[in-house]
């Protein structure tokens, strides 16, 4: 049982996967594309993923705001969401994303990783630190 977790963002998406047995992320890929609105060609290609690493469930980040409210981002992660379990026909869990983008990049920091090389990464690492935060609470267990 493989889980795809996604970090959804105006114009990229990144991408991490966890192992066969469900306990480590591993960085995927960054899926990039030009404008906020084109999604086309990344629902084709998490489709294509879904298939390649034959995935039963995606946890997608859900952006709330400190607060814990919902923002104007959080409505958008939701109708990607909607789309998402249409095109799939797999479940899709909303996972709460709050700094991990921070965590990303001092994790980046700590590797060493110059500056213009972060951003092509970014994505992909916080990718894997929201799913192995789903991972870790042992839900993909259930």
């Amino acid at each position: 049982m493989r889980v795809l977790g996604l970090d959804y963002g105006t114009k990229t998406v990144g991408v991490a996967v966890s192992d066969g047995l469900g306990v480590t992320a591993q960085e995927v890929e960054t899926i990039v594309r030009k404008r906020k609105d084109k999604l086309r060609r990344t629902y084709a290609r998490i489709e294509e993923l879904v298939d390649e690493y034959q995935v039963d469930s995606i946890v997608l980040g859900y952006p709330l705001n400190m607060n814990n409210s919902e923002g104007f981002r959080a409505e958008d992660t939701k109708t990607f969401k909607e789309a998402l379990e249409r095109r799939t026909g797999i479940p899709v869990i909303l996972w709460d994303e709050r700094l991990t983008t921070v965590e990303a990049e001092q994790i980046l920091k700590k590797c060493k990783v110059r500056r213009e090389d972060r951003k092509a990464v970014i994505d992909q690492v916080a990718a894997a630190i929201i799913l192995q935060n789903y991972l870790d609470t042992g839900r993909s267990k259930e």
